[in-house]
């Protein structure tokens, strides 16, 4: 299984990734291990986790997601 997740950071902003362990990615990110990105920003909390059978699929729903204004992924988020 994957799992696409959406990450909050401590300035506020949205991080959208995959993996095959959600705690484990977490982890990695508040380690600053994660990424450039959240590395700069410090991750907050996890605020989404979707699963999907396959890497392929969630990479593809991975994109769709970063593609979303925001106002459109805090209402998936709200789901």
């Amino acid at each position: 299984m994957y799992y696409v997740y959406i990450i909050e950071c401590k300035d506020g902003s949205l991080y959208t990734g995959i993996t095959t362990d959600v705690q484990r990615r977490f982890k990695e990110h508040r380690l600053g291990k994660g990424g450039a990105y959240t590395r700069s920003k410090k991750v907050k909390k996890i605020l989404y986790i979707e699963e999907l059978k396959t890497r392929s699929k969630a990479l593809k729903r991975e994109f769709e997601i970063k593609n979303l204004h925001r106002d459109k992924k805090l209402a998936l988020i709200k789901k």
